[in-house]
């Protein structure tokens, strides 16, 4: 059976193995998958520099480590043709530590790309030199659309069967990339990044112009794009804080959050109208990063206006998480991010790894007409049930809803965040009354709740009998 994580299949599991068809064998113990276990990648662009050592399941990786540097780069390159001078010299000492970072944690290697400051600037070579010299380290400095590529990459890493659009916007470019079917299509890359966009001349009314015909250029390239727009980068996180502020969502999970293009126009007037510092101050964005983000407002309007998505979701994943792609064999891209990250927790957190298994043989009978989708669900909570077991007793099932809600986890929408909560929370509570998560409750409807509710306390009921687990052949006696 071939191994994808398209969720619209229709393929069940043999009856005889619930486990094996739908889920296959754990990855991450392949030695060849655990080569990938701790992989440090450095992004050094237009505005910030940033390294991210990944450690943990390959396919989903943890964030062992993830600093950021804000550098600005690319600031005033438009005028002077040369990397900011203030801004390369942070750049050198963020590199500087990051090496020193990367040796401590027994890193190999960093595997370090500059973007479009570095590539654009008449001195990017002569700073890549500079680099090598004092640190020993190897920029590459990629095109725009390479840059795509690897942005698309990123979303396929938290999104194998996606299909869409990725957009992502840096200091000083912003790129385009369709993807479909796990494959990256067209790429195109624009000067539509901020820290450009504020030379332009003429005010806001040049901005626009400029914008607008910008925009209808990537249009002609890239073609009709009706699907779903993934958006990558940090003013679009920030533009997402705000819209989440605005709105007073509960769950301050940036990763798979939606917007429509409805709220995305009152965000933007939102925005608009407001003081920028207190807005800045109630959302926790920085100074540097809010200082972009009118800017991006006007990009991403006319980028809503012009492409007329369906829905909209923001990614934060990226080139970065790209880096780490590029490196998986494709037997390993094809595996579901979700179920390998809990396989990964179950090993290294639950009292009896490889119990999830049988737990979910057990309890598969109730579960067996439900779709895909929520089987895959299914799976996941049999695998994190034990993980907590660590915490108070008394705070248990409070622990196991914020672990599954608030974990850094691909592939799972903010409703399905709430339903493994759920039922992770009833494995050890009859109520779910009383908690300080009742307003993330409302994410998912009565009916879902009580289904979380069900498969909690059949999980509750497995796990009294896992002392007598044959863990080699997967069952209960």
């Amino acid at each position: 059976m071939t191994e994808t994580t398209d969720l619209s299949a229709s393929a069940t599991p043999p009856e005889n193995s619930p486990d094996m068809g739908l889920f296959g064998r754990p990855l991450f113990e392949d030695p060849r998958a655990r080569a990938l276990s701790r992989v440090g990648v450095v992004d050094v662009g237009s505005n910030s520099v940033r390294l991210v050592v990944f450690d943990g399941a390959a396919r989903s990786p943890a964030y062992f480590y993830n600093e950021k540097i804000m550098c600005a780069l690319g600031a005033g390159l438009s005028e002077s043709g040369v990397l900011n001078p203030e801004g390369r010299i942070r750049a050198l000492n963020a590199l500087r530590r990051f090496q020193h970072l990367a040796q401590g944690m027994g890193l190999a290697e960093l595997t370090v790309v500059a973007t479009a400051a570095v590539r654009d600037a008449s001195d990017g070579a002569d700073f890549q030199a500079e680099v090598k010299r004092q640190t020993g380290l190897r920029i590459w400095a990629i095109d725009g659309k390479e840059e795509a590529r690897l942005s698309a990459q990123g979303v396929l890493l938290g999104w194998p069967g996606s299909y869409g659009l990725v957009c992502d916007i840096g200091g000083s470019s912003m790129e385009l990339a369709e993807i479909s079917e796990g494959r990256v299509g067209r790429r195109e890359t624009s000067s539509l990044g901020p820290l450009k966009l504020r030379e332009i001349k003429g005010g806001k009314k040049g901005r626009d112009a400029h914008i607008k015909q910008t925009m209808a250029e990537l249009q002609a390239a890239m073609g009709a794009q009706r699907d779903r727009l993934f958006l990558v980068g940090g003013s679009w996180r920030a533009i997402a804080r705000v819209d989440m502020y605005r709105r007073s969502y509960p769950l301050h999970v940036l990763h798979e959050y939606r917007m429509t293009a409805r709220s995305v126009s009152e965000t933007v007037a939102y925005i608009q109208n407001a003081d920028i510092e207190v807005l800045r101050n109630a959302c926790g964005i920085s100074s540097a990063r809010m200082s972009l983000v009118p800017l991006a407002t006007e990009v991403l309007s006319r980028l809503v206006k012009t492409f007329r998505p369906k829905d909209i979701a923001i990614s934060s994943y990226g080139i970065r998480e790209g880096m780490l792609y590029e490196q998986m064999p494709q037997r390993l891209r094809d595996r579901d991010p979700l179920i390998e990250a809990c396989r990964f927790a179950e090993a290294k957190d639950a009292r009896m790894p490889g119990f999830g298994k049988s737990l979910y043989a057990f309890i598969h009978p109730i579960f067996k007409s439900a779709p895909i989708a929520r089987r895959r669900l299914i799976k996941a909570a049999c695998l994190l049930h034990d993980v907590s077991w660590r915490a108070h007793p008394d705070y248990r099932a409070e622990t196991c809803f914020d672990n599954a809600t608030r974990a850094n986890l691909g592939g799972l929408k903010h409703s399905e965040r709430v339903y493994l909560g759920l039922a992770l929370l009833h494995r050890y509570s009859n109520k779910r009354q009383g908690t300080r998560f009742e307003d993330l409750y409302g994410l998912i409807d009565e009916k879902t709740q009580l289904d979380a509710e069900i498969l909690g306390k059949a999980m509750r009921f497995g796990a009294m009998l896992w002392m007598t687990q044959d863990a080699e052949r997967g069952t209960l006696r």
